[in-house]
């Protein structure tokens, strides 16, 4: 079985693709890794749907690859001593670590030190999604008076953005330590790590689960734009998180940044996928609006690896046609003449490292013998990364002996992922690798296949 596109999809699983019939119709209609959401289930919620996915791969015969996203730090207000209030621009309201205290009309509680520790005058702070926002006037250790700049309805328990500083707060809560210990024995293939501020996150992640799986970075504070390009040279992989990222930043500017890391992460030849409401009509609705076609395709032409469906098939009346519908968006615009030319020129130069050098000679070679495929044989996968790098024409075989290699492929741009044997010389390589391009449909006798195998001790 493989996928007429380039660009994959990851499809979050919930309450709507619980059973093994709707997440093998996610599989079967596009989804090519799935997501599994901590911040809502139980590990045993999570547990039975990773046993579906790996039964499905079996019974496919294709490797899928499954993503645990931790939950992260949740910043949140306390409770309302007589329900939601309602804060008037130009108003004084009161945060303080008081959580004992149920709020008011002038204060709330804000149980977060870390918070306050970082606080300054004329800092900014966005309650419930940036629809409430406040200016600090004056602040200490323990409280912060504020002026409200934009009003409106307050309930408890909201959640808190602080756009402007870098909170002192690790990336890792408890909970998310429990999580990843037990997604660990589970098997995953990729760890998105929340709230990323600085390349130290990703570090402290790397001490806990060394080589065992890739790491995405989730870029969704103002902090980690800062910190790119070490954040993308540390992470094994990057996801735009526009959500969050369209809270604390403005609106106007998420576009351009999107299209910044995904400059950044090609140029460094790291996967980066596109996330957040990217067909969220289709909560509701079984077709998208024209504007959500668009955004999925713009994310195409840029060249991400991945594009991310999140309550769309999580919790969405349409779970499997929003794959479906996605599969169907990418497939039209890789077929478009103009995306080939998009591609071409947003190229990144090769750096003078035999990887770079040896990716480019293939994209090149690739086209000037019209191959039908590009055979990576690869035990890290790193080979196969090279490639997709240079995003050539035909697509690239990853073929592995190691199942785990062959499943983070799965996130890979144009990155068809085999387990195979391992093998030992140069011939019995040229000789799978055209056994396997006949075998997976890529092509047949007469028709060129290019291949490249070198052993890496950089992991994958």
């Amino acid at each position: 079985m493989r996928r007429n596109r380039n660009a994959k999809i990851v499809a979050t699983l919930g309450p709507a693709s619980t059973s093994r019939e709707t997440i093998e119709a996610l599989f079967r209609a596009g989804a090519d890794v799935f997501r599994l959401n901590f911040s809502h289930g139980t590990h045993e919620d999570h547990q039975r749907r990773l046993e579906i996915i790996r039964s499905i791969e079996r019974d496919a015969g294709r490797p899928i690859g499954v993503l645990l996203d931790l939950q992260g730090p949740k910043l949140r207000i306390g409770t309302f001593a007589n329900g939601p209030i309602r804060l008037e621009k130009g108003a004084a309201f009161r945060l303080d670590l008081d959580a004992g205290t149920p709020g008011d009309t002038d204060r709330v509680a804000l149980p977060h030190p870390e918070i306050f520790a970082a606080l300054r005058p004329q800092t900014n702070l966005l309650l419930d999604d940036g629809r409430v926002q406040l200016r600090v006037e004056r602040c200490g250790p323990d409280f912060a008076e504020t002026s409200v700049v934009v009003g409106g309805p307050l309930s408890e328990r909201k959640g808190v953005n602080v756009p402007d500083v870098v909170l002192p707060l690790s990336a890792m809560t408890d909970k998310d330590r429990r999580d990843l210990e037990f997604g660990l024995t589970l098997g995953i293939d990729w760890l998105a790590l929340s709230f990323v501020q600085r390349v130290e996150d990703i570090r402290e992640v790397r001490k806990i689960v060394g080589e065992r799986v890739g790491i995405v970075a989730k870029l969704e504070k103002p902090a980690a734009i800062c910190s790119l390009d070490a954040i993308v040279d540390e992470a094994d992989a990057v996801m735009i998180a526009r959500g969050d990222l369209g809270v604390e930043m403005p609106a106007e500017q998420v576009p351009a940044i999107q299209k910044r890391i995904v400059r950044a992460c090609r140029k460094a030849g790291k996967p980066v996928f596109v996330a957040t409401q990217m067909l969220e009509s289709m909560v509701a609705a079984p077709v998208p609006t024209r504007a959500e076609a668009s955004d999925v395709a713009t994310a195409v032409y840029d060249g991400a690896d991945a594009v991310m469906l999140s309550a769309e098939s999580a919790s969405g009346k349409y779970p499997v046609e929003a794959v479906r519908m996605m599969d169907l968006i990418i497939s039209q615009t890789e077929h478009d003449p103009y995306y080939r030319e998009v591609i071409a020129a947003s190229h990144a130069t090769p750096r003078a490292t035999p990887s770079d050098a040896i990716g480019y000679a293939m994209r090149h070679v690739t086209g000037l013998l019209d191959a039908v495929a590009t055979v990576a044989y690869t035990s890290s996968g790193y080979s196969a990364l090279c490639m997709a790098r240079e995003r050539p024409c035909a697509p690239i075989v990853g073929m592995t002996p190691q199942t785990g290699t062959a499943r983070r492929l799965a996130l890979v741009w144009g990155v068809h992922s085999v387990v195979c044997k391992e093998l030992i010389d140069a011939a019995e390589v040229s000789e799978l690798a055209c056994e396997t391009v006949r075998a997976e449909g890529f092509g047949g006798a007469g028709q060129t296949v290019v291949w490249h195998a070198v052993r890496h001790a950089r992991n994958y």
